[in-house]
């Protein structure tokens, strides 16, 4: 259980583990209307390369049934690449903590993919699930807004089956200097006020980007990941260090 006397960061400010997870909701119910367009428009696009990228390498077949968690994925959008991936072979479980994404998710797979994909309302430090329960858990740009990550790697290492494959894109730290400049400067001058301008929020996205340049560098993420229990633990970086995927196993 999180230790609410922890201090952690909401952004720039720093708050008690206590108060983030209330405060990070507030910003996803009122992004999550326009959380895939905002994705579109903040990354041109990219994202959508990253996450092709991240369906690449978890090497999915169509000849093999497979039990997916994907985390903090309300919208679905993970969800729909892993079933079109896997010829539709598996079943998806997708889990976030707040009901606005789960409730955009659900409208966008009405009908389509309901035998496929399921949404739960859950907390990824507190697992609904028993130990052993999945082949593959998957997160999307999600586990930097979790308050306590050790503990959410824990509970990924406790229900996937042996054998089973962790699979995380998160933001990262870019790695060409000149490049860093400038992305730095879109992230914190055009970021927000694109979030003012399609999404009617600015103070979100700043939230947003300032929790992006919160989250530990590949390496330091890399030895979480191995101190959760993980084997054979490695990352790729992608545009220039934009985002990173993460993989590991549990052995």
């Amino acid at each position: 259980m999180a230790n609410f006397d922890n201090r952690d960061h909401f952004g720039f400010q720093n708050v008690s583990i206590g108060e983030k997870q209330g405060m990070v909701d507030d910003v996803f119910h009122s992004v999550a209307k326009n959380y895939d367009v905002m994705n579109d428009a903040m990354s041109m696009g990219v994202h959508r390369l990253w996450k092709d990228a991240m369906m690449a390498w978890l090497s999915l077949s169509k000849n093999r049934q497979v039990k997916v968690l994907d985390v903090a994925g309300g919208t679905g959008d993970i969800a729909k690449r892993i079933a079109e991936k896997s010829h539709k072979n598996s079943h998806i479980t997708v889990l976030d903590i707040n009901h606005e994404m789960l409730k955009v998710g659900r409208e966008r797979f009405k009908g389509e993919l309901a035998d496929k994909i399921d949404f739960v309302q859950g907390n990824a430090e507190h697992l609904p699930y028993a130990d052993n329960s999945f082949d593959i858990y998957t997160i999307a740009l999600g586990i930097r807004n979790v308050p306590d990550i050790p503990q959410a790697l824990r509970e990924a290492y406790r229900v996937l089956k042996p054998g089973g494959r962790f699979m995380c894109l998160e933001f990262s730290k870019v790695d060409i200097p000149i490049f860093e400049k400038i992305y730095e400067a879109y992230s914190f001058h055009a970021i927000p006020k694109m979030g003012k301008l399609i999404a009617g929020d600015e103070e979100s996205y700043q939230y947003l980007v300032e929790s992006i340049r919160q989250f530990p560098n590949p390496d330091v993420f890399e030895d979480m990941i191995s101190d959760a229990g993980f084997s054979r633990v490695t990352y790729r970086r992608q545009t220039g260090g934009i985002v990173a995927l993460h993989s590991g196993w549990k052995i």
